[in-house]
């Protein structure tokens, strides 16, 4: 081919190819014919760079201004980088990738910040080995280039996002059997939702929103939407109410954020920007709460305080802080008995790292935390990780994995006490606005399928047996926790009470907790987690007690009781079942687990000198009448002799022995039959 050819071929294939996209310039030259508009659009492009230059940058504010020049000139490379870098400010951080994945096609020799932001934009949408590809091309970045993190950004920094994207293809390729729904209109607004918290029985939900209508009615001067304000929903059966403003005293004129609340929904924990920021407690005094408090210097100090979450029995807080002393780097998860003196104790190497921790949260079985972290395998931010507590030590951090987890933060995330949901905050495509609350649903391990055994010869193929064979179900596991819960009312007026409610460990004879019941409605719920045999005592002033028993062996699968309690007055004939008094099989030998409630017994006829009770002892219909008789009998008196030891005097006791005839219920079950074996007593004078 001559040279003349050649020259021809390739001026024809240069010709089919297109132009490459240059950068345009907001200047006459380019836009003369339209003066007005280039004036409108640079006066933009002024109003935008005077917040973007601002120290610190104004991102929310500058924002608008870019877009609107952005209108009139779409091809300007400098302009897309900077509404890319706005939106990876924002809430809504996956919208910068077109943006600057445009200021790259436009500059061919873009420089390597463009290719960090582009690359923070890639992994931010999930998009790995691109993301990987434009940091290689920011390198050169080196330590005096402004970044989306920190003002610097150095090699350590990249190696870490490398890595980063490295864990989000693995988790990514692995994902986590979930569903995960929009909680929909009731609980979302076109403003910011999150900071999602639930009641263990998820028959409450307090968030945190910015949405219109705030008490204080402020706008935040970055252009986040309002002040923050807390927000409350009640379950309704299949979706949740309209969430209510809760108003004052809770909320303010200033910042007020939800990040933690007792399982029974009757303690907030409330975080204030005041003192650096700090977390402060308020309590549900019948339908309404109070007026949050300090939780004191031990936990609040000068530093950021920021998230918090209760331990089941109401006794330990689980804190976040950035406090110095102590820290492993960044901001850290700390414990501290809110009943004593000590000071909080780190959680140590296994929970913390030398980046930030954030969002924690104790499950009401008493042994899993949850948190997010910003180390360990994250694929970007902050994910969410699990840790339990066993044989003394945290566990391995487990990354919940993708979808849970995305590049972006996820934090603030919360179980109910099933373990089947869990709630938190995410900026997801179709939300229904900035960041909106999500239900995840746990499925749990995929189904295996079931394998013949047998040769697959030909002659099988072609005469294949007609069985169908179903795998078995998949069970998904759950909490190992049991939810109780009721009302406690007063038995002749039906009318709810205040009352005390304690919690005893009958191994130790040790009271772990007390709550109380709802002023107002008197509900209650106390988290149970398994592995003890607990005693349930319900009291008030005037009234006798009120006993449950539930041993819940260790492993013991979630279960929810309701339990109804009616609380009887000190009237004569008054009967109280004591549901904590244990004799061993066929045997009136009183077990160490019944010494607490002896003890309760004893203090009520001690307080209450002209009290006389009949200690009734009965059985179920299981053996001779005769030897039921005689077994309840000596039960009976068992009690009756335990008190008389311990200083009641005798006259003011009987004892006796129903055996089989007065069953609380019929004979007819295992749990009925163990109703019936019950040890009471009777008010005979007062």
């Amino acid at each position: 081919m001559s040279f003349s050819i050649r020259l021809l071929c390739l001026l024809l294939l240069s010709a089919a190819l297109p132009a490459a996209a240059q950068s345009i310039a907001f200047t006459k030259d380019n836009f003369g014919d339209n003066k007005e508009g280039l004036r409108d659009a640079n006066r933009e492009l002024k109003a935008g760079d005077d917040e973007y230059r601002a120290d610190p940058p104004r991102y929310a504010a500058a924002l608008p201004h870019f877009l609107a020049a952005q209108q009139f000139n779409p091809n300007n490379a400098g302009l897309n980088v900077k509404i890319g870098d706005c939106y990876l400010h924002s809430p809504t951080k996956t919208a910068a990738l077109p943006y600057l994945q445009k200021a790259a096609k436009l500059d061919a020799t873009a420089d390597a910040r463009t290719h960090y932001l582009l690359a923070r934009a890639l992994h931010l949408s999930g998009k790995w080995r691109e993301a990987m590809a434009e940091y290689q091309q920011a390198q050169p970045v080196g330590s005096n280039t402004r970044n989306g993190d920190a003002e610097t950004l150095t090699a350590n920094d990249l190696q870490r996002y490398l890595q980063q994207c490295r864990n989000g293809q693995q988790l990514a390729a692995h994902p986590t059997r979930v569903f995960i729904d929009n909680a929909g209109p009731e609980l979302n607004s076109a403003d910011s939702d999150y900071g999602p918290v639930v009641s263990a029985d998820e028959s409450t939900i307090l968030i945190t929103s910015r949405r219109a209508g705030s008490t204080g009615g402020k706008k935040d001067p970055e252009g986040n939407g309002y002040f923050e304000d807390i927000y409350q929903a009640s379950w309704q059966g299949k979706k949740w109410s309209r969430a209510t403003n809760l108003g004052t005293p809770v909320n303010t004129d200033d910042h007020n954020a939800t990040v933690g609340l007792a399982p029974d929904g009757q303690r907030m924990l409330v975080y204030v920007g005041t003192n650096g920021g700090d977390l402060l407690e308020a309590n549900l005094g019948g339908s309404a709460w109070s007026k949050p408090r300090q939780l004191g210097s031990r936990i609040n100090t000068k530093s950021h305080e920021t998230s918090a979450s209760y331990s089941p029995d109401g006794r330990w807080l689980y804190f976040v802080s950035d406090r110095v002393e102590g820290s492993l780097g960044g901001s850290d998860i700390y414990k501290v008995d809110m009943e004593g003196r000590t000071q909080p104790v780190n959680l140590g190497s296994a929970i913390n790292t030398s980046y930030g921790e954030e969002g924690v949260f104790m499950a009401p079985d008493g042994k899993t935390l949850y948190f997010s972290s910003e180390g360990h395998n994250s694929m970007g931010g902050y994910d969410i990780f699990k840790s339990v507590f066993e044989n003394g030590k945290w566990g391995e951090p487990e990354n919940l994995g993708w979808p849970i987890n995305t590049p972006d933060d996820d934090v603030f995330f919360v179980t109910s006490a099933s373990g089947r949901h869990g709630y938190y905050s995410s900026d997801r495509p179709g939300g229904l606005g900035a960041k909106d609350i999500y239900r995840i649903t746990f499925l749990g391990p995929e189904k295996q399928p079931v394998l013949s055994e047998e040769d697959q010869l030909l002659a099988s193929r072609l005469n294949p047996v007609k069985q169908t064979v179903l795998a078995p179900a998949v069970a998904v596991a759950t909490a190992q926790v049991t939810i109780l819960k009721g009302t406690v009312t007063d038995d002749a007026t039906k009318q709810p009470l205040d009352a005390a409610i304690d919690l005893v460990d009958n191994a130790s004879g040790q009271t772990i907790a007390t709550f109380r019941s709802n002023a107002t409605s008197g509900r209650y719920l106390v988290s149970l987690p398994s592995g003890t045999n607990y005693g349930i005592v319900v009291r008030q002033d005037g009234y006798l007690f009120h006993s449950e028993n539930f041993d819940l062996p260790a492993g013991a699968a979630y279960a929810e009781v309701v339990k109804d309690i009616p609380l009887k007055k000190l009237e004569v004939g008054t009967t109280i079942v004591l549901r904590n008094i244990f004799f061993d099989t066929g045997k009136a030998t009183l077990r160490p687990e019944s010494t607490a409630e002896l003890e309760r017994l004893q203090k009520l006829l001690t307080e209450t000198p002209a009290l006389k009770l009949e200690m009734a002892g009965h059985t179920d219909d299981v053996g001779e009448a005769a030897m039921n008789q005689d077994l309840s009998q000596r039960r009976a008196q068992a009690v009756v002799t335990y008190l008389t030891q311990h200083g009641i005097a005798a006259a003011r006791l009987t004892a006796m022995g129903y055996g089989e005839t007065r069953p609380e219920v019929p004979n007819t079950s295992k749990g009925n039959r163990q109703l019936n074996r019950r040890t009471e007593f009777k008010v005979t004078a007062k």
